[in-house]
């Protein structure tokens, strides 16, 4: 079984309405240096196989038809063997 965690990110040509409004709310707390500010998503889950070429290939399967949009977001992942 493996634990995987998967991280999703908008593109950096697609614009980011979530991150130019945290940083609207950052220049109110008097956070002056605070640039380009992108939001992404942090999934985990786990994958329930010995073998790890497969898991890999679940991952990228579910996370290209369900979890990022492949237009908009890139995603990356990582593996982790657990007990």
């Amino acid at each position: 079984m493996f634990k995987a965690k998967v991280l999703i990110k908008r593109r950096p040509s697609i614009l980011d309405p979530q991150g130019k409004a945290v940083e609207k709310g950052a220049l109110h707390l008097g956070l002056n240096n605070i640039k380009d500010t992108r939001i992404g998503k942090y999934i985990e889950f786990t994958v329930d196989t010995d073998d790890k070429k497969s898991a890999e290939k679940e991952v990228n399967e579910y996370c290209g038809k369900l979890l990022a949009n492949p237009i908009m977001e890139d995603y990356e992942f990582t593996l982790e063997k657990v007990a």
